[in-house]
């Protein structure tokens, strides 16, 4: 899954520069394989392993926590329901730069 998202942004921007978080799929056998074989075109950086910071998806996944934790769920399919649809409709207005280049302080 992973790697067809890696040959869909690599057909669509050509040479890339990706960042990940050290999540199996990012590591696993195939995905090494194919920053083998695709070495010219596309480069894998990995944020600092404890550095959740550093990773925008982080704030995505705290904002939500916030919206969708907010109300009871007596069954787990309705919570699940409400992390779709809240994922699945939120637009995050993240500056990157910003977030990233941010004091902590």
């Amino acid at each position: 899954m992973f790697v067809g998202y890696l040959k869909h942004v690599q057909k669509r921007f050509g040479k890339i520069v990706i960042f990940v978080d050290r999540a199996t799929p990012h590591c696993s056998k195939i995905t090494r394989h194919y920053f083998g074989q695709n070495t010219d075109t596309i480069r894998l950086e990995y944020f600092p392993v404890g550095s959740p910071e550093f990773n925008a998806v982080e704030e995505c996944w705290r904002q939500g926590k916030y919206s969708i934790f907010s109300s009871y769920y007596s069954m787990f399919d309705d919570l699940k329901y409400s992390i779709c649809c809240y994922y699945r409709t939120t637009r995050f207005n993240l500056d990157i730069v910003k977030y990233l280049l941010r004091s902590t302080n």
